[in-house]
C-alpha cells in the first residue's frame, strides 16, 4: 500500500512494535497516522516467536514505510530458548529485514537467567555479524554487563543502536570506544525532569535516532496513552529544544543516520 506523505518535513521511527495487538483495531489507521504527520519510515523490532507473522505481515503491506527485524528479547527468552532461537534463525531470509533485535540483557525484572540471557544476547550479536545488519539493543538495570560483552567484539564491525537509551553521557563515550553506535532517544525525553533531556545536549546529533518504542513511552501530551509513531515529530521538537537547534535539523539528521544504520 503507498501512502500521501507530508513533503514538507520527514521523520523515522527506529523502534515502534505497530504490529502488535495493541494496535489490533486500527494497525493500518495509526501507519497511515504516521505518515501523514511525515514519518515515512518506521523499523518493527521482533521481540518473539508469538508476534512475529504479524510484524512481517505489517511489513509486507506497507513494504515503503515499515521494515522488520528478527530478534529474541531478553525477557520473552522460554526455559527451552534454544527452539525459540532455532524458530528465530527459521525468519533470517525473510524479505526486507534490516537489524537484529530487539536482543540484549534485562535485569529489571529477573537476574535468575543471566546466563541464559547472555547466551541469546551473544547468538544474535554473531548473527547480525554474519548477515552484516545492525543489532538492537535493550539493556535496563544491565548497562554494566551490557558493554562487557560488547567489548568481546570490539573492531569486528559490529553496529547498532542502544534502544530506549537513558543512560549517562559517561555511558555514551564508553559505548563510542566499542564501536559504531547510535543511541535511540524516546518520549521519556518529553518527561519532567528526565535525566536524558540534559544528557542529550550533549551527545551529538549525528549519533541519536528517534524512536518511539510504540505501543508504551508515549511522549508529553500523550503520556500516559497508548504511544504510536506519529507521535515522533514531539519527540524531534524536545530534541531541538535541548541542543537549541530547528526540528528541520533534527528531522534531517536523524533521518540521515537511520539510513546509514538500516540502510533504508
Amino acid at each position: 500500500m503507498r501512502l500521501k506523505q507530508n513533503k514538507t518535513m520527514q521523520f523515522t521511527d527506529t523502534h515502534t512494535h505497530l504490529y502488535m495487538s495493541d494496535f489490533g483495531s486500527d494497525r493500518e489507521e495509526a501507519v497511515k497516522r504516521a505518515v501523514a504527520a511525515g514519518v515515512t519510515k518506521m523499523i518493527l523490532p521482533d521481540v518473539n516467536g508469538s508476534e512475529r507473522e504479524n510484524m512481517f505481515r505489517l511489513a509486507e503491506e506497507f513494504p515503503d514505510n515499515t521494515f522488520p527485524c528478527i530478534g529474541l528479547h531478553p525477557t520473552e527468552i522460554p526455559e527451552d530458548w534454544q527452539t525459540e532461537i532455532d524458530r528465530m534463525m527459521l525468519c533470517r531470509s525473510r524479505k526486507g529485514i534490516v537489524a537484529v533485535g530487539e536482543t540484549g540483557m534485562d535485569f529489571h525484572w529477573s537476574k535468575e537467567n543471566v546466563k541464559e540471557q547472555e547466551n541469546v544476547f551473544r547468538i544474535q550479536l554473531d548473527l547480525a555479524l554474519e548477515m552484516d545488519i545492525p543489532v538492537i539493543v535493550h539493556t535496563r538495570d544491565a548497562t554494566e554487563y551490557t558493554l562487557k560483552i560488547l567489548s568481546d567484539y570490539k573492531g569486528r564491525g559490529l553496529r547498532g543502536v542502544f534502544h530506549a537509551y537513558g543512560g549517562s553521557y559517561e555511558t555514551f563515550t564508553e559505548l563510542q570506544k566499542l564501536g559504531d553506535w547510535y543511541v535511540g532517544i524516546g518520549g521519556t525525553v518529553t518527561f519532567k525532569n528526565a535525566s536524558i533531556a540534559e544528557t542529550v545536549r550533549k551527545i551529538p546529533l549525528d549519533r541519536i535516532l528517534t524512536e518511539t518504542d510504540s505501543p508504551w513511552l508515549s511522549p508529553v501530551p500523550y503520556r500516559g496513552k497508548r504511544n504510536e509513531s506519529g507521535y515522533i515529530p514531539y519527540i524531534a521538537e524536545k530534541i531541538a529544544l535541548q541542543k537549541g537547534t530547528d526540528i528541520g535539523i533534527v528531522a534531517e539528521t536523524t533521518c540521515a543516520n537511520a539510513e546509514k544504520l538500516f540502510g533504508i
